[in-house]
């Protein structure tokens, strides 16, 4: 099966409670976003390249809402509409630019730092939408879409006031707590459990 190619990449930073508080950060009072390049996308199987530039490229896993329908400022009652699907999304993240650059724009944007898992059609309730990354076949993080401090609902709404989301486009929703480090000869692997995976090897 093909990868998927979105438009772009919008990205929740610190909606998992427990992810903001490992990273000594605040859950925002607003929905946190940002952008990774449609660049950094790779399919299952394929290799995350460590950058030489970075010494703590870590995983994060994420449920991934691919748009269906070309929206703008669409309210809460309406959003979940315009999704075609989920997917498994794993947010790689040089942590140690990201903190020393002071904008995530390069720590998120490498090439091959945007592992995404196959689309599973439709929109299931949130409370069967479960997020497990998993690090050699031990398990890392577990999150479910209940947990977010910003709902599904309210971060497409959000986005949508913001910038047109266009079929193909995909949300990333956020991290739950647990990331760490990839080093070479790691395998890493996200799910949306019982729907999408996402597997890839790590090498420098």
């Amino acid at each position: 099966m093909p990868v998927h190619r979105p438009g772009k990449i919008v990205c929740v930073g610190r909606n998992y409670r427990d992810h903001a508080k490992e990273l000594g950060n605040e859950v925002p009072r607003e929905p946190l976003i940002f952008l990774k390049p449609p660049s950094a996308v790779i399919e299952p199987g394929a290799s995350i390249v460590l950058p030489q530039v970075s010494k703590q490229v870590e995983y994060e896993g994420e449920i991934g809402l691919v748009i269906g329908t070309r929206i703008r400022n669409v309210g809460e009652a309406d959003a979940l509409r315009a999704v075609r699907g989920v997917l498994a999304v794993n947010d790689v993240t040089a942590r140690d630019l990201q903190k020393s650059d002071g904008q995530w724009t390069r720590a998120k944007g490498f090439d091959t730092f945007c592992p995404l898992g196959p689309i599973v059609e439709g929109m299931p309730d949130a409370a069967r939408l479960t997020v497990v990354t998993r690090v050699n076949g031990v398990e890392r993080q577990r999150g479910q879409a209940t947990d977010m401090a910003f709902g599904l609902a309210t971060l497409v709404s959000y986005i949508s006031r913001i910038m047109t989301l266009e079929p193909g486009d995909v949300i990333a929703t956020g991290t739950p707590a647990g990331v760490g480090p990839l080093v070479p000869g790691d395998t890493v692997e996200v799910e949306i459990v019982g729907l999408s995976k996402v597997s890839n090897p790590v090498t420098a």
